[in-house]
């Protein structure tokens, strides 16, 4: 016996990379796939977790024990620091089983993790009449991400699952939640945007992931800011001046350029301008590579070789390390464009990538 199903899609980020987390802006866009769960409510204050695409019998939990000191190291700490958060904010689960499926690629970069906490959150207080919008799900459940799980992101992936619509692109201004719906329809415009998953594994729990924040944090306490959002892109050569630390100065660089590119992009995407959209892409996988340092060799032969096969742009997305990139060409071109992707990872005897067109999708919503 259920009490209803619910789904919560996965995002690709189409610009505005690590700049979440600096109160800056960004453009995901929700994916078709999604992760379902089919939740019942139980009152005897036992958690129960299975996953059709994980091995293994259901997880059992006491609600009242979840602590982010006592997590399991697994898939499951995320729907348990989802509940967990929610108890932390005065809302009361009383139990509940929870049956997962997912299309959403795991560590693809393409937010598998954040659909599985939107998903359980937006099926609890729809069960338990919580009465939370979308922007209080996201912000609960990047608590959980980030306080039991361990993971220091950003809220871009919370919100793009909660609040994204069909057929657009989300412009979301990280500070204050400000979210603005644009328009993003490249096939009437004659063109495609391609996600091309690497298949290398990231983990955003990783130190890595962190270092580059801590570097930002001390990036906006050198210039005096309260995050690096607070540098304007004109005062960039003046602000990288008063940074000492070449590391830190090469990730505030990245930042401020960044969201100037989210600002050009949303201009172009706003005039209906989509092929100018290519070059601001992979300028931004450059600042990705070289002054962040989240690429690896897969995601840079992806840009390298779908460029040099007529591409319009392209750049990694998501927080890096592997995972995903994504790839902005004119539709009649785009057989040849993903032909050039895998045969350049076969000439180096990569794994082969997995290519597939991405078009804006529907947020979290309840099926039944």
């Amino acid at each position: 016996m259920t009490d209803g199903v619910w789904a919560a899609p996965g995002r690709v980020n189409l610009i505005g990379e690590h700049t979440d987390y600096n109160d800056g802006f960004v453009m995901p866009f929700a994916l078709p796939h999604t992760t379902v769960a089919t939740v019942a409510l139980r009152h005897d204050g036992v958690l129960r977790l299975h996953s059709a695409d994980v091995p293994g019998d259901p997880v059992e939990l006491r609600v009242a024990d979840l602590d982010p000191g006592r997590r399991s190291g697994d898939w499951t700490d995320y729907p348990a620091g989802v509940v967990w958060a929610l108890a932390d904010a005065g809302h009361a689960v009383p139990g509940a089983d929870i049956h997962y499926e997912s299309t959403v690629p795991a560590g693809a970069g393409l937010s598998s993790s954040a659909a599985l906490e939107v998903v359980t959150a937006l099926a609890l207080s729809d069960l338990c009449e919580l009465g939370l919008d979308r922007p209080a799900l996201a912000r609960l459940c990047q608590r959980a991400e980030n306080s039991y799980v361990g993971a220091p992101t950003g809220i871009m992936d919370q919100t793009a699952s909660a609040c994204c619509e069909a057929g657009h692109a989300l412009h979301l201004d990280t500070r204050d939640l400000t979210r603005r719906q644009v328009p993003f329809d490249l096939a009437a415009h004659g063109l495609e945007l391609l996600v091309v998953d690497t298949r290398v594994k990231h983990s955003h729990s990783e130190g890595e992931y962190g270092k580059r924040r801590a570097g930002c944090e001390a990036g906006a306490a050198a210039l005096g800011v309260s995050a690096l959002r607070d540098v304007p892109y004109a005062a960039l050569d003046e602000a990288l001046g008063r940074v000492e630390d070449p590391e830190v100065r090469r990730l505030v660089r990245h930042v401020v350029t960044e969201n100037a590119r989210v600002e050009r992009v949303i201009g172009h995407a706003v005039a209906g301008d989509f092929r100018s959209i290519g070059p601001v892409l992979t300028e931004g996988h450059a600042s990705l590579r070289d002054d962040f340092a989240v690429s690896c060799e897969e995601l840079d032969l992806v840009v390298e070789a779908s460029v040099a096969a007529g591409a319009l742009g392209a750049r990694m997305t998501g927080g890096g390390f592997g995972g995903s990139a994504i790839v902005l060409t004119e539709a009649s071109r785009s057989s040849d464009v993903g032909k050039a992707v895998l045969d350049a990872f076969a000439d180096r005897s990569l794994l082969e990538p997995r290519l597939f067109t991405a078009v804006p999708a529907e947020g979290a919503r309840r099926l039944s």
